[in-house]
């Protein structure tokens, strides 16, 4: 209870989801055009992330913070994608681990008021971040508001099942650890018995084309796919269905970034 009366929110940590995917983020050559596609193809609102400065935008679904967005440097050749982040218990220690096993650091540990992040890449050059510290939207609000799962792509599914297992703490004693499996010729993952990532087979090491190299792919939930695609042709992006009534499709934005939208939770 805050002094005025008021019920305080709670204030879920990384160590409660540890391991799990905690929030996505873009990042994009032209942040207004990231925007305003954005809005047209899934309906997010905007607010400035005065924490993270001028340069990084949160988007909400119904008040609830789901994803940032964040401009780069077009000079400095940033890449252009989304990214999933996982919470963990130490950022430090996840960077030493992830070292350890012949991952690479791009950025940090860093720290921001709420917590400390770093970006990095697997073995097979996958980039995804960490964040420790105090969830922005709580875990079980933005699991509801958007995102529905994100799906690594890589080369082979086991090894890197076993990298993220050791850097991540997956299947580990920790409490609130994420539990893996394997089904239908893949790796999943299962936070508090949602399924929050899968990791597939198939990727192609030094292809030339980013959806085919490996890469974590962002899956966000939406109610009708095929307009979301129309939205996104309509807006300057691209959109592969794989026929009338799909129930998922992939889209990139005007800059290129890849994502999928999917009429299935988990799936």
């Amino acid at each position: 209870m805050k002094s005025d009366g008021t019920l305080r929110s709670e204030v879920v940590t990384s160590h409660s989801v540890c391991g799990a995917p905690c929030w996505v983020s873009l990042s994009t050559r032209d942040l207004k055009a990231a925007e305003d596609f954005y809005t047209a193809v899934l309906g997010w609102q905007w607010h400035s992330g005065r924490r993270m400065g001028d340069q990084y935008r949160i988007a909400r679904v119904n008040g609830v913070p789901v994803a940032g967005v964040s401009e780069v440097d077009f000079v400095a050749k940033t890449a252009v994608a989304w990214i999933p982040y996982f919470a963990v218990a130490s950022a430090d220690e996840t960077v030493s681990r992830s070292q350890e096993r012949g991952g690479t650091t791009a950025v940090g540990p860093i720290s921001f008021a709420p917590g400390r992040a770093a970006l990095l890449a697997d073995r097979d050059g996958a980039v995804f971040g960490i964040w420790e510290g105090e969830l922005v939207s709580g875990w079980e609000a933005w699991r509801r508001a958007a995102p529905a799962f994100v799906r690594l792509h890589t080369r082979d599914a086991f090894d890197a099942a076993i990298f993220y297992g050791e850097v991540l703490g997956w299947a580990s004693a920790t409490p609130g650890c994420c539990q893996v499996d394997y089904e239908e010729n893949e790796v999943v993952l299962r936070s508090h018995g949602d399924i929050v990532a899968r990791i597939h087979s198939g990727a192609v090491e030094a292809a030339p084309d980013p959806t085919i190299r490996p890469h974590w792919q962002i899956h966000f939930a939406v109610s009708d796919v095929e307009a979301c695609a129309r939205a996104a042709r309509a807006h300057g992006g691209t959109a592969h269905q794989q026929g009338v009534g799909s129930t998922e499709a992939v889209l990139s934005d005007p800059d290129g970034a890849h994502f999928t939208v999917t009429s299935k939770i988990g799936a």
